[in-house]
């Protein structure tokens, strides 16, 4: 659901003959794509004034209502819908029935458009070339450009034709291997001969080159293969022994021609050595991560495309990607966007990239005497300029006829094209939020239209094509950012499962593209539940914002993330990761120049962090600070002022201590309070200062957790009332004695409360009252500050960004263990017997790799901690499960089970364990945390 205002699309009833003209009421799309893309290009073609719009829909989305898988169904009538059994098929041959299946369909139904949005078949050249052939109308480039940009290997040699910077690599794998199988024209027209592949003979004598591609080509149409996986994983190992030679010390990517989403992508570590042995061993590792990319985009079938690409792959850079639209003779870029924050190839977090924004950034950092990151922007800038009008050149090279992605890396002033996605893109808003098409009439130029959304001009470009003239771009907002809101857990690897039974509305400047699950039930005005399907990616919902300002897009992203609720069984979703990282990046500037390698160290950080403050002992924080408080006071501790306070601390008890629970329950919560009151403390050495009265952070910390006080709320969910009551008669107390006082300076404040002799007009007797009154209001906060004291302990900030808006990424944050020890801390594994090992989460079991693989263990086999055990298919995504610990299979509880769906936590093996574990005493446990509360609390103090 988007709760955007769309502005009237019907060009049909504009005043203009020559608008008329563009009208697309006549098209009656198909849409064979599923997910936030299906229910907005449903929007928008009615919007467009489109009556005949269906829909295809898999068994796999579920049509149980209420608990729809596609809850688009709730909106539009039966007789546009239309069923399959799957979208893609399992195999080639399946596939191929598919693509006529859905040919048929449309046909028969009265259609005469496709459109395939973004996921399955959306960039097969394969299937826009059937659906042309068929006389139906593609929405999306056409099968040339598909085949000429959307095949990676083909993409990367028109880029280099076309004068487009490229990643150094192979990208004719396949070739190569025929090559070493026959190394002359003979050989190849012999085996071509046999194969009755009908080469013609003069084509090997004239260009060898051209004779491999021609049979390849043959072969495939065939469904025949000219060298099998063994020889293409014999030729990978070969490649990457040499490429290992060429450029020691670097990672090697390996990436399917026809992968996308993060799917058929693997990095091929960097070698322990530098000889020809651990080259070799590399090589071998190579060959079996080119076997696990072609099972996971099922191309392992005779006749499929096995051609993979080899890459170096550059390490610590961004992703910066280009939205393009052409008709075919024209491309038109609408700016940038960087995706670097991402995770398992999955972007998380999408950000515009304008020239209109860095100029004025620019300006800015200038003015402000921030030279450094001035320049560091101004060469992001000159990238910018070179990347859109590389992209344009490369769409015009290719025909680009539609919407498309052209994707490069960025490293400092240097840029490398990656691959050009021939299809619109999930983040597609970012762009168009910023940018808008104006097409004017070549004859009047008072005479124009404007197009806004990307899926309309895609539609209006399937409909007029080479009658549309080249248009202008006009900005729209000056930024825009938006957040995927996945299905993951705190440590973001995937979650299948889960219903959301509740989820709060959207603000008035939110777009939520969630595929219709927040529509309400129109007769109660009810939301309905909705599972969550594993059978797809991960992928929830989109929340965007745009405004004048990445700081202020940032904000309005912020405001969204603090007041969504989402709420259901087994649900795990990423959305307060998305609010720790916004606060995180408010706190270190919005234009923080991330690289991709940048949320695993982050994720490593916060897990550090939220193990540190789990060491923190608050109850018997409380005692010491009621401790201290009462020290020396009159009367000794059976005295009447010890009895006080230590009634003041039982009224502060569930103020102070409820607030730092919600805070421990979530780690990302927990940093993104530490960035957001970065500000109102600071410690040197051992000495701990609030530069911000603590009550104001406490209350700050109930609107931060958006449990602000509300007699309308459950009381589970907001501020009780009894201490929402207590922090307002505090803060009250607090503005009142700054008015008197003439400062809202904390530290002076303290300074000018901590003197006997009275100030601001107060008399004695009352400054006396005053004084009492604010040890009272702050006596126990000292337990607030265990939070940030503990964030210093284990160096929390120390992940920061430099004054050039590079990363200092800490060495302890680093490395795949790191990453391994954050994911123990932020999503522990399942608890079971010691004996067992069990699904770290639920989805698709499989024992071995690819089908024509051996099982990664068998009964008797000793493992290594961290080994591979198994897999699991969850989210589309296929993740091997490394071993928690050393030990020896002693049964498989799941025998002929691949493609299973286990749950998380349910046993797998029955192993006896190298180490025997051992529980640690709890009393030793009680003794260390107190002793490190302890020595977090003495130093602590209000002010300085």
């Amino acid at each position: 659901m988007s709760n955007s205002v769309h502005k009237d699309r019907r060009l049909r009833e504009h005043s203009s003959s020559w608008v008329r003209s563009f009208a697309c009421e006549d098209l009656k799309p198909l849409i064979v794509c599923r997910g936030p893309i299906r229910k907005e290009a449903m929007d928008v073609f009615a919007e467009m004034g489109m009556s005949h719009v269906g829909i295809l829909l898999s068994e796999k989305d579920s049509i149980v209502y209420p608990n729809a898988l596609a809850p688009e169904l709730r909106t539009i009538r039966p007789q546009f819908v239309h069923r399959v059994s799957d979208y893609t098929g399992a195999t080639a041959d399946e596939k191929r029935q598919r693509m006529e299946q859905i040919v048929a369909i449309a046909m028969a139904n009265g259609y005469n458009a496709i459109f395939a949005g973004y996921g399955f078949m959306s960039e097969d050249a394969e299937f826009v070339k059937t659906i042309e052939d068929s006389g139906l109308n593609f929405i999306g480039p056409c099968a040339r450009t598909q085949q000429a940009a959307g095949q990676k290997d083909e993409a990367k040699r028109t880029a280099e034709r076309v004068g487009v910077s490229t990643t150094p690599g192979v990208d004719d794998l396949e070739s190569r291997a025929v090559k070493a199988r026959f190394p002359n024209a003979d050989a190849l027209a012999s085996a071509a001969r046999d194969m009755g592949l009908g080469v013609p003979p003069e084509v090997f004598q004239r260009d060898f080159d051209e004779a491999i591609r021609q049979c390849l080509d043959a072969a495939r149409a065939d469904g025949r293969d000219l060298v099998d996986i063994d020889q293409l994983a014999e030729q990978v190992s070969v490649e990457v022994r040499a490429m290992l030679q060429a450029h020691p010390g670097r990672r090697i990517r390996l990436k399917a021609v026809g992968s996308g989403g993060g799917k058929g992508q693997r990095v091929l570590p960097v070698p322990d050595r530098e000889d020809e042995a651990s080259r070799a061993t590399r090589g071998r590792e190579a060959s079996e991560l080119f076997r696990e990319v072609l099972a996971e985009v099922k191309s392992t079938g005779p006749g499929d495309t096995k051609n993979v690409l080899l890459e170096l792959n550059i390490d610590q850079t961004r992703h910066h990607e280009i939205q393009l639209v052409g008709n075919g003779e024209w491309a038109i870029s609408l700016g940038g966007r960087d995706c670097s924050l991402q995770m398992h190839e999955q972007k998380l977090l999408e950000i515009s990239i304008t020239q209109e924004a860095l100029k004025d950034e620019i300006i800015l950092a200038r003015q402000q005497g921030e030279t450094a990151k001035a320049e560091s922007l101004t060469r992001d800038l000159t990238v910018l300029e070179r990347m859109e009008g590389e992209a344009e050149r490369f769409g015009v090279a290719v025909g680009l006829d539609s919407a498309s992605t052209f994707e490069c890396i960025v490293d400092e002033d240097r840029h490398y094209f990656m691959e050009m996605n021939t299809r619109i893109q999930v983040e597609h808003r970012v762009s168009e939020l910023c940018y808008g098409l104006r097409f004017t009439n070549p004859d009047d130029s008072e005479d124009s239209f404007d197009v806004e959304s990307l899926v309309e001009a895609m539609a209006i470009i399937a409909r007029h094509g080479s009658r549309l003239p080249r248009p202008t771009r006009f900005k729209r907002a000056g930024a825009a950012v938006e957040a995927r809101l996945n299905a993951t857990d705190c440590s973001l690897s995937p979650h299948a499962g889960g219903t959301i039974i509740r989820w709060s509305d959207p603000l008035s400047f939110e777009i939520r593209d969630d595929q219709g699950i927040s529509i309400k039930n129109p007769d109660t005005g009810q939301f309905m539940q909705y599972r969550l399907a594993g059978a797809y990616d991960s992928n929830i919902a989109l929340l965007v914002s745009s405004a004048e300002s990445r700081e202020e897009a940032m904000g309005q992203l912020w405001e969204i993330l603090r007041v969504t609720k989402l709420r259901g069984r087994d649900l795990c979703t990423n959305l307060e990761f998305h609010y720790g990282l916004t606060n995180w990046l408010r706190l270190n500037g919005v234009y923080a120049q991330a690289t991709t390698a940048f949320v695993k160290p982050y994720l490593a950080a916060v897990a550090e962090l939220h193990a540190c403050c789990r060491e923190l002992d608050f109850e018997f924080a409380a005692g010491l600070a009621l401790k201290a408080g009462t020290a020396g006071a009159p009367g000794g501790p059976k005295g009447p002022f010890a009895s006080r306070a230590r009634e003041v601390v039982a009224q502060k008890k569930t103020l102070i201590e409820r607030a730092i629970d919600h805070l421990l329950e979530e780690p990302h919560l927990l940093a993104g309070w530490l960035c957001r009151h970065r500000s109102t403390f600071e410690q040197s050495g051992d000495h701990f200062e609030w530069k911000t009265n603590p009550l104001d952070v406490l209350a700050d910390t109930y609107f931060f957790l958006n449990m602000d006080y509300r007699p309308d709320l459950p009381a589970a969910h907001c501020i009780w009332a009894h201490d929402a009551e207590l922090l307002a008669r505090g803060q009250s107390f607090y503005r009142s004695v700054e008015g008197r006082l003439g400062t809202k300076d904390w530290s002076e404040v303290c300074a000018v409360l901590d003197r006997p002799e009275p100030s601001g007009r107060f008399d004695l007797e009352t400054w006396a009252r005053v004084r009492s009154s604010h040890a009272g209001f702050q006596l126990g906060m000292e337990i607030l500050g265990l939070i940030p004291r503990a964030a210093f302990d284990v160096g929390f900030f120390d992940l920061k960004v430099e004054t050039d808006l590079s990363i200092d990424l800490p060495e302890k944050l680093l490395g795949e263990e790191a990453y391994l020890r954050a994911k123990r801390v932020l999503a522990p594994p399942p608890q079971t017997k010691a004996d067992e090992i069990a699904a770290v989460t639920g989805g698709m079991f499989y024992a071995r790799e690819a089908p024509d693989r051996p099982p990664l263990v068998q009964v008797g086999d000793h493992f290594e901690k961290g080994q591979p055990l198994y897999v699991i298919e969850v989210m589309k995504m296929f993740n091997k499960v490394g071993a928690p610990f050393s030990g020896t299979v002693d049964a498989i509880l799941l025998q002929d089970a691949d493609g299973t769906v286990v749950a998380k936590g349910q046993p797998i093996f029955k192993v006896t364990p190298d180490e025997k574990f051992e529980v640690e005493d709890p009393k030793l446990v009680a003794q260390r945390r107190q002793a490190y509360t302890s020595r977090l609390m003495p130093s602590a103090t209000l002010s300085s």
